[in-house]
């Protein structure tokens, strides 16, 4: 296989980098699958609670399609706790960036932010502040992340919930991710 001319990249040619450039948007244009693939790995659950991490997402994202919200909020919902595996200190910024080019600026923030707003639920239980979320009182989105947070996240962790198979959402993660990126428009 071909490879590049150069072990420093300041040293690589236009060749080299148009060549890169093809292998990389063939890879980037495989991301829903890779997507895919690692959420239906989520079936173990995290310790203590009654239902999985791929069950929680699910729900979520169930959730949202029945209450007729766009394609890119119902993937959103979907992939919202995709951190938690390799970032549970930061999963909400690590799910917001994995969204960020192909999301608007709205669906990015509230994605991003969802971890805090989600203390309201708990955290006053472990001596923290349940109401962090109002830091961003006066942001254009509080209120869209509350209504995420109440309506698609805190509630689906039931395991008499009847959710929709990943299955359903392969569509919808594939046509949000076939975006062209919104750093590019």
């Amino acid at each position: 296989m071909k490879k590049v001319s150069f072990t420093e990249m300041k040293y690589g040619t236009k060749e080299d980098y148009i060549f890169l450039d093809k292998h990389e948007k063939n890879f980037a244009s495989k991301t829903a699958d890779r997507i895919l693939k690692f959420m239906s790995g989520l079936t173990e659950t995290l310790e203590g609670y009654q239902i999985s991490r791929l069950e929680h997402s699910l729900q979520s994202a169930t959730r949202a399609y029945r209450d007729g919200e766009s394609d890119e909020m119902i993937v959103a919902a979907l992939l919202h706790d995709i951190g938690d595996e390799l970032a549970p200190m930061n999963h909400s910024e690590y799910a917001a960036a994995v969204l960020k080019p192909y999301v608007s600026k709205k669906t990015h923030w509230i994605i991003e932010k969802h971890g805090e707003f989600q203390m309201y639920y708990y955290a006053h239980h472990l001596e923290g502040n349940k109401n962090k979320r109002d830091e961003y009182k006066n942001h254009e989105y509080y209120q869209e992340t509350v209504d995420f947070c109440e309506k698609y996240d805190q509630k689906s962790f039931d395991p008499n919930y009847n959710s929709l198979p990943l299955d359903f959402f392969k569509p919808f993660v594939k046509k949000i991710f076939s975006r062209k990126p919104y750093s590019l428009l």
